[in-house]
């Protein structure tokens, strides 16, 4: 089924940490979604060894990739890819081992959460055909990006990858631009830069951010400023690692900021279109674009 053969008796259940070896005791049937390190292999947790050295099979995303945690930990457990382009056809053969009584395990190269894989497909498939779900907890870099961050961490949202493509992805961060929460994304190394820049232009370049790099390896960085500070320093910088970009929340203000909503709409569109007056005025008072602009028809119609 995996990569490797089926492990000799003597081997059943073995780990190594430290130059000992352990015997890991027998699972529960289920699928456990195991954190790995994002980086250090020395994050990992006992009771991530345990699972993967007691499951059936450990099913990954590379099994070059997992192969490096596995030999370094001494475990004989099979490996089996799975990955966006073969989960239709390996999801069966997971739920065939559930259904025979065994452990899976199912880990991730992004570390937790389960981010631009099929991971959670499966999770939910799993779910439907009655089987147990058992999360092993460890390495997260949004988690750790987070509380190296100085950043209110209160109410915390993780948007994930942003869309690649210009107009989407200003779209997607006008929706959170209100968003009364420290935002967590993670970022391709090079698009960092630009990615920065319509971040300041779109959430408001006063905003403090963090840029961390590399979490738990060994060229760990993480750098501070407003959105306005690191989109400069990030301009024409050829970034390499992995990167998870923090922005702490904007700062609450008045709804009348400005002046009077309505008056700043009227004066605007005596000589603008609905969506120019609504753009002019929703940068110069902080408030929704979306909500400007609905609020300008309305006066234009007028229905106010």
């Amino acid at each position: 089924m995996g990569t490797d053969s089926p492990p000799p008796a003597a081997d059943k259940n073995r780990y190594s940490l430290s130059e000992h070896t352990f015997s890991a005791p027998n699972l529960e049937p289920a699928l456990y979604i195991v954190s790995t390190p994002i980086g250090n292999l020395g994050d990992i947790t006992v009771r991530a060894l345990e699972t993967l050295a007691a499951s059936s099979v450990i099913a990954c995303e590379d099994t070059r990739v997992t192969a490096t945690l596995t030999r370094k930990f001494g475990l004989k457990t099979p490996l089996l890819a799975y990955h966006e382009h073969n989960a239709d056809r390996q999801r069966p053969r997971i739920l065939a081992e559930l259904q025979a009584g065994r452990a899976v395990a199912l880990v991730s190269d992004a570390g937790t959460p389960l981010v631009s894989d099929p991971g959670y497909r499966l999770v939910r498939d799993v779910v439907a055909e009655g089987y147990n779900v058992i999360p092993v907890p460890g390495a997260s870099a949004p988690l750790a990006g987070l509380v190296a961050s100085g950043l209110p961490s209160d109410t915390v949202l993780f948007a994930g990858f942003l869309p690649q493509k210009g107009g989407p992805k200003s779209k997607r961060l006008a929706e959170l631009a209100r968003v009364p929460a420290t935002l967590i994304f993670f970022e391709s190394p090079h698009r960092t830069g630009a990615t920065l820049a319509l971040m300041a232009e779109t959430l408001g370049g006063e905003r403090d951010a963090v840029v961390a790099r590399e979490v738990t390896k060994r060229f760990e960085t993480f750098e501070r400023g407003t959105l306005a500070e690191l989109a400069e320093r990030f301009a024409d910088r050829q970034v390499k690692g992995e990167i998870v970009i923090l922005i702490g929340p904007a700062e609450e203000k008045p709804e009348d900021e400005g002046g009077d909503l309505d008056a700043l709409l009227l004066e605007a569109l005596e000589d603008m279109p609905v969506s120019t007056a609504a753009k002019k005025v929703a940068k110069a008072t902080g408030l929704d674009r979306n909500e400007v602009y609905k609020r300008a028809l309305d006066l234009k119609s007028g229905d106010a």
